[in-house]
């Protein structure tokens, strides 16, 4: 069999089982996929972020196996109950400049739109506070990096493996830090390892409106993706009200829709936060719950996931099993 005969029985296989769930009673649902960055080459300390090659192959099977559609236009049909079956929604979390570079002109291959929910306090050259960890862990010399007298840990440098567990690590216990401390960590680190302002890894205002332009829409994810059960209710109330204004600024338009940072219900964010993204005028609202969007659900805590399959079989059962759920 050749290798191209086996991709269009998997697509067709992937095709059928989609309309069989549909028929089988379980149509009108809608699965929204997540990314982060886009490597130009896959990196062993990177291994949940998709190279270019990965992510085109993930496009071609959802262009070929799949009904995509822009966020606002999938949850109106939701609401009309008229989704087509095998429903799918691209999203990115963040701002990565490699949206722009490498996933773009693959997006457009493929005609396909998506959604990039920003984090407007780092446009424009601003790095993020967990890429601090990941340039302090890959580039630092072996060793240990003594971090207790800011209340964490002792962390190995002294192998690939090594770091690979001190990156997570580190990056889990930062994220619920509090801000200061988290501020704290990161100006630590980037002493530590030099400036690499040059680097430039998110959008830039320029990119933001060309992003609009070419019909990718653009959502809010606070000012500097804080979790927001982290903050008092006054700050939690000016990351998402204030991310949204910022970002309109820039695209001289509304900003509909926003993602909760982390987006675990109860634990990232919670009811107060819900009302806060009510409030301020968005539409709808994501967190990072796996499975299907079904009518009638919260539309202020909206599933969405990470695809991390392998292979492009695996890949479209995992939104097979989504949906039927």
């Amino acid at each position: 069999m050749t290798a191209l005969h086996h991709t269009r029985k998997t697509e067709r296989l992937i095709r059928t089982m989609g309309d069989a769930i549909a028929l089988a009673g379980r149509g009108n649902r809608l699965c929204v996929v997540n990314y982060h960055r886009i490597l130009a080459l896959p990196d062993p300390m990177l291994e949940s972020e998709p190279d270019v090659s990965t992510f085109r192959w993930q496009m071609a099977l959802l262009a070929r196996c799949f009904n995509v559609l822009t966020l606002p236009e999938a949850l109106a049909a939701l609401d009309a109950g008229r989704l087509p079956p095998r429903a799918v929604c691209i999203t990115f979390d963040d701002g990565y400049r490699s949206l722009y570079d490498l996933a773009l002109p693959v997006l457009q291959e493929f005609r396909l739109p998506a959604t990039v929910f920003v984090t407007s306090g780092y446009i424009d050259g601003r790095t993020m506070w967990n890429d601090h960890i990941i340039e302090a862990v890959q580039e630092l010399p072996a060793g240990q990096l003594d971090l207790r007298d800011l209340g964490l840990g002792n962390y190995s440098l002294r192998s690939l493996e090594e770091r690979k567990t001190t990156l997570g690590e580190l990056t889990e216990a930062s994220k619920y830090l509090p801000p200061p401390a988290r501020l704290a960590l990161v100006e630590r680190l980037a002493a530590m390892v030099g400036d690499h302002a040059d680097r430039a890894p998110m959008l830039s205002a320029d990119m933001l409106v060309s992003l609009d332009r070419h019909g990718i829409e653009i959502g809010a994810h606070t000012v500097s993706h804080p979790i927001l059960t982290s903050l008092d209710d006054e700050s939690a109330r000016h990351e998402i009200v204030a991310g949204k204004e910022q970002l309109e600024a820039v695209l001289g338009k509304p900003v509909r829709l926003f993602a909760y940072p982390n987006g675990k219900a109860g634990k990232d964010f919670d009811a107060r936060h819900v009302a806060m993204a009510r409030d301020a005028g968005f539409m709808a609202a994501f967190t990072t719950l796996p499975g299907a969007i079904r009518r009638g659900d919260d539309r202020f805590a909206l599933s969405r996931s990470r695809p991390w399959d392998k292979t492009p079989l695996m890949f479209g059962l995992r939104l097979l099993r989504w949906l039927a759920a």
